[in-house]
C-alpha cells in the first residue's frame, strides 16, 4: 500500500457487536497495520470471542482474491473481511508473525461488559489463612461480583465460609505441608470437585502458585479445554531450599508455566524470565493494592501501643507484621536490636520459626503477640514508629503497603519486590532501602528515624499519601479486562497451532476447488 491511497473501511454490520467506529480511513503503510494490529482484531475478538483471532492472512486464499505476498493478503482479507460476514471456519488457522496479543486496554467499555465465569483455585484458603495474598484475593472475588462476573472459588476446606460476595466457595479435604504444619495443602482433583467446576463451565481459570492446588488447577483446565491464568505468590528459589527441598525448584518452575502469568512486582517478573520459566511475553504485572481505609492512622491506640512495648510506650517502637518464617531473615533483627538498647520491638504474626525466634530475641525487649486481625492489626501498625522488613524474597510485601498506608515509615531490604513498592527515586522520600545483610547501612536508615519525631511524621505522611493511589478496583479492572483476554488469545493462538496439521491433512483428503471456495464464502 503506498501513501497515495486513501481507503475508507467500514466494518461490517453483522459484527456482534457491531464495532464502536463506523469507518477506518487508511492513508499510510503504519495506520494499515494500526488498523490490522487493533481495530480489525478487536471486531474479530468481539464477534467471534472463543474463536481465533489471529488468523488472517488465509482468507485471501479462500476468497480468490489476488496477491500472494504476506502483505497483499492481509491487505486483500483486511479489505474483503469488511464487506463480508465472517463464517467460522475463516478463523482456523494461526499466522505465524503473530508474536502476542494485541493491546486490551484500548478496547470500550462495553466490549468488557459481557458477564464472566471465572473459576478461582487458591492454596492455601484466603479465608483462613493469614498471608500476604489474603487481601488480594479477597478483594479481587469482591470486584468481579461487582463488575457482574460469576465466581467459584476452590480453595482448602478449613475455616472457609459457604459464600463470599456471592462468589460460589468449594472446599477441598487438606493435609498440612511437611515443612510448615500450619499450612493446609490439597491436590482438589476430587471428582466431586471435577464435577462442580464442569457444570460451573468457566470461561477461565485462575490459579495461585506455586502449591500443590495448582496441579489440580492445570489438569481440570486441560480436561476442559479452558485458559489457565497462574499467579505466582512465593518466590521458589528462595522459599524450597531454605526448608531443605532444594530438589523441588526445578519442577516448580515447570508448574508455573500457564497460557498467563501474573507477578506481583516487576522485579519477580525479571526473575521468571531469566530462569526461562515461561515466555516473556505472558508475564503480566498484577497491580498492587491496599486497603487504604483499613490500614489508616487513624488507628493508632495507646492501648495497642502499652502491649507492643511490654508497658514502655515512650520507648521507639519497632514493628514487624508478617509470617515467622527461616526465610524472611528475622535474625537479621536480633543483631539491628543489639545496637539499639533503647528501642523495643514486637513481632505479629504466627509461623513455623516462631518458636526459635523466641529463644533467640530471649531477654531482649521483644514482644510476641501471635496472629492478630481486624481493627487490633490497624491498631498494630498504626501504634509502631517504624516498620523494618528484613526479608529478601517477596515477590511484593503486602505488609509494606499495609504499613506505609498506616503512615509509618518503612525500612526496608532492597530486594525482591520491596523496590517495586520504594522505587530509587523515593528511597529516603516515602521509606528507606538498605543493603540486604549489610546491618551498618540498615542502622544509618533506622536510627535517624527513631530519633526524629519529625522525620518520622513527615515520611509517614508521604507514605499514606503514596498510597492512596493504590486501589483494589482498579488492579481487579485490569486483571479481568486485559490480562485475561491476553490469556484467552493465547490459548487461542495455541489450540489454533495444534489444530493445523489436522487441517492439512483434511485438506489433503478432501481438496476443494477453488470455484468451490469461491461460492461457498459468497466472495
Amino acid at each position: 500500500m503506498n501513501n497515495s491511497t486513501t481507503l475508507s473501511l467500514s466494518i461490517n454490520p453483522s459484527f456482534s457487536p457491531p464495532f464502536p467506529s463506523p469507518a477506518t480511513l487508511i492513508t499510510t503503510p503504519s495506520s494499515f497495520s494500526t488498523f490490522r494490529q487493533n481495530s480489525l482484531r478487536f471486531a474479530f475478538y468481539r464477534s467471534f470471542g472463543s474463536k481465533p483471532i489471529a488468523s488472517f492472512c488465509r482468507k485471501a486464499r479462500l476468497c480468490s482474491l489476488q496477491g500472494s505476498s504476506s502483505a497483499k493478503s492481509r491487505k486483500s482479507f483486511a479489505l474483503g473481511a469488511t464487506e463480508m460476514t465472517i463464517a467460522e471456519d475463516c478463523l482456523l488457522e494461526a499466522v505465524e508473525e503473530e508474536e502476542g496479543p494485541p493491546d486490551f486496554s484500548l478496547l470500550d467499555p462495553e466490549s468488557n461488559s459481557r458477564p464472566r465465569r471465572i473459576a478461582l483455585f487458591v492454596e492455601p484458603s484466603p479465608f483462613a489463612y493469614v498471608s500476604g495474598y489474603k487481601n488480594r484475593f479477597q478483594n479481587s472475588i469482591k470486584y468481579l461480583r461487582e463488575m457482574g462476573d460469576e465466581v467459584m472459588v476452590v480453595t482448602t476446606h478449613e475455616g472457609a465460609p459457604k459464600e463470599f460476595h456471592g462468589a460460589k466457595l468449594i472446599g477441598s479435604r487438606s493435609f498440612p505441608c511437611p515443612w510448615y504444619q500450619k499450612v493446609p495443602l490439597s491436590l482438589a482433583l476430587s471428582p466431586r470437585i471435577i464435577s462442580a467446576v464442569a457444570q460451573f463451565k468457566p470461561d477461565i481459570i485462575h490459579a495461585s502458585s506455586p502449591g500443590i492446588m495448582v496441579f489440580g488447577a492445570l489438569i481440570i483446565a486441560k480436561l476442559l479445554s479452558v485458559p489457565i491464568v497462574m499467579s505466582y505468590h512465593t518466590h521458589v528459589p528462595v522459599y524450597i531450599p531454605r526448608y531443605t527441598f532444594s530438589w523441588l525448584v526445578q519442577p516448580m518452575w515447570w508448574v508455573i508455566t500457564a497460557d498467563l502469568t501474573l507477578v506481583p512486582s516487576a522485579a519477580i517478573g525479571r526473575d521468571l524470565e531469566a530462569a526461562r520459566a515461561t515466555a516473556a511475553n505472558k508475564i503480566r504485572l498484577w497491580n498492587k493494592g491496599v486497603d487504604s481505609e483499613s490500614f489508616h492512622p487513624r488507628f493508632k491506640s495507646h492501648e495497642m501501643r502499652l502491649r507492643l512495648s511490654n508497658g514502655e510506650p515512650d520507648k521507639p517502637l519497632i514493628v514487624h507484621v508478617g509470617r515467622l518464617g527461616v526465610e524472611k531473615s528475622l535474625d537479621f533483627l536480633r543483631s539491628l536490636m543489639d545496637s539499639l538498647p533503647e528501642a523495643r520491638i514486637a513481632f505479629i504474626g504466627d509461623g513455623p520459626s516462631r518458636e526459635d525466634l523466641e529463644k533467640l530475641f530471649e531477654g531482649m525487649p521483644a514482644v510476641f503477640t501471635g496472629m492478630l486481625g481486624g481493627e487490633e492489626l490497624s491498631q498494630a501498625y498504626a501504634s509502631g514508629d517504624v516498620f523494618v522488613m528484613p526479608s529478601e524474597s517477596e515477590t511484593l510485601g503486602l505488609v509494606v503497603l499495609e504499613a506505609m498506608s498506616s503512615g509509618i515509615p518503612v525500612v526496608g531490604a532492597r530486594a525482591g519486590g520491596i523496590p517495586d513498592i520504594i522505587p530509587e527515586d523515593q528511597d529516603g522520600k516515602i521509606g528507606f532501602l538498605y543493603t540486604p545483610g549489610d546491618l551498618e547501612d540498615c542502622l544509618s536508615k533506622l536510627k535517624p528515624l527513631l530519633d526524629d519525631k519529625d522525620l518520622r511524621e513527615t515520611m509517614g505522611i508521604a507514605a499514606r499519601l503514596e498510597m492512596e493511589k493504590y486501589d483494589w478496583r482498579a488492579a481487579t479492572r485490569k486483571i479481568r479486562n486485559e490480562n485475561y483476554n491476553a490469556a484467552i488469545w493465547f490459548w487461542n493462538k495455541k489450540r489454533a497451532q495444534l489444530l493445523r496439521p489436522f487441517q492439512w491433512l483434511a485438506k489433503r483428503i478432501f481438496p476443494s476447488s477453488p470455484d468451490q471456495e469461491g461460492n461457498s464464502q459468497g466472495c
